[in-house]
């Protein structure tokens, strides 16, 4: 992003999107039943909520209401898929990617589904928005930037669980994220691009060079240290200033970090989460917050700046949903990013609309017409 001098005046700045987080893959009900919904009437008015409290982007996991657990079952995406669809009408319904990591049990790693499993979101029906897309395989140490207090008064509150998710791993090679793009084009589903730091957004911009991908770029960094980007807001600022001038990005990090974070972005034009996925607590310590609660905390924020919130049609039309491009040349300038060099050419490419040179005023008639001759 080029910053100019007005860029941070609330009225040139882009309205707030808030995407809300509240169905919690890392949660068993028991951790938070005050806040976990299970049944398909308590995950849609979920979603009914998060949305009255001012979030236009809707982050799904799909919970099996016979287990409380996470579901994995892809008729059960559709089911919830098509019920949000008549309650929140508006929303940008954006699937998770990496459909469940929690472990089995104590004894066993946190991770990512499989490649198959994953490329069959491209054909859920009825189909999403979006459907996140990680770019790049990584440590995904969750625990990294966290304390056992953080944890406190859930299943993962053990040694043995935490031990579990610390050796979580990201696993999005080419062999994965080629395909995925490709599928989710054919189905007229934008991807989310879940980027872990710099060099996950280096590898996107490559793929849109090599004509691998051609639409708006919009995604998240998901900063919880341990191999992704920490808690440094010197890196967090890096990651504004490198994003191309035409993608939007929300910016993301873990329980009580959450917040700060929050407060930077939305002062900055950037974008925001809110939920349970990532985050039980308030700024204090030991004080819980809902997935609601925690979007109408950024809703304040944004009022108090003077910043507007966004609504389901100014989400949609600020990420361009349903929107696509023919060409590497047209997603670039779309972008705000340079073209592609050709053979020969040196120095930094841009695209010269003139050769720069001041023109000297011409003579024009009574009537404003140019006089033949004297052009």
């Amino acid at each position: 992003m080029y910053f100019t001098d007005d860029s941070l005046l609330p009225e040139n700045q882009d309205p707030l999107i808030i995407t809300a987080a509240p169905y919690g893959p890392v949660w068993l009900p028991s951790d938070y039943p005050e806040d976990i919904a299970v049944t398909w009437d308590q995950q849609v008015q979920k979603a009914v909520d998060c949305y009255n409290a001012g979030a236009t982007i809707l982050h799904i996991h799909v919970r099996d209401p016979k287990t409380g657990k996470i579901s994995k079952n892809f008729k059960e995406y559709g089911e919830l898929i098509g019920r949000l669809r008549e309650a929140v009408p508006k929303m940008i319904l954006q699937v998770g990617g990496s459909i469940s990591f929690s472990p089995p049990d104590d004894h066993s790693k946190a991770q990512w589904q499989g490649y198959d499993t994953r490329h069959m979101l491209a054909e859920l029906d009825p189909k999403p928005d979006q459907v996140t897309v990680a770019i790049g395989s990584c440590q995904w140490d969750i625990t990294s930037l966290t304390t056992m207090e953080d944890w406190a008064g859930t299943h993962v509150a053990n040694e043995e669980m935490l031990w579990a998710f610390s050796n979580m791993v990201v696993d999005a090679t080419p062999d994965f994220y080629i395909e995925h793009l490709k599928r989710l084009r054919q189905h007229g589903i934008q991807p989310y691009f879940a980027l872990a730091h710099i060099h996950s957004l280096e590898i996107v911009e490559r793929l849109i060079r090599r004509g691998l991908y051609m639409g708006p770029v919009n995604g998240f960094f998901s900063m919880g240290g341990g191999g992704s980007c920490g808690a440094n807001p010197f890196d967090w600022m890096e990651l504004v200033r490198r994003t191309p001038h035409g993608s939007v990005f929300t910016y993301q990090s873990v329980h009580r970090l959450s917040h700060p974070l929050a407060a930077i972005m939305i002062a900055l034009g950037q974008h925001t989460r809110a939920g349970i996925e990532e985050n039980l607590w308030d700024t204090a310590k030991g004080q819980r917050l809902t997935s609601v609660q925690m979007i109408e905390k950024q809703v304040r924020i944004a009022k108090e700046l003077g910043r507007k919130v966004a609504t389901g049609d100014d989400a949609r039309r600020i990420l361009k949903i349903g929107t696509w491009y023919n060409s590497v040349e047209e997603t670039l300038q779309n972008l705000g990013l340079p073209p592609n060099r050709q053979t020969g050419q040196t120095g930094f490419i841009g695209y010269p609309a003139t050769d720069g040179k001041l023109r000297t005023a011409q003579l024009a008639g009574s009537d404003g017409h140019p006089l033949v001759g004297e052009l």
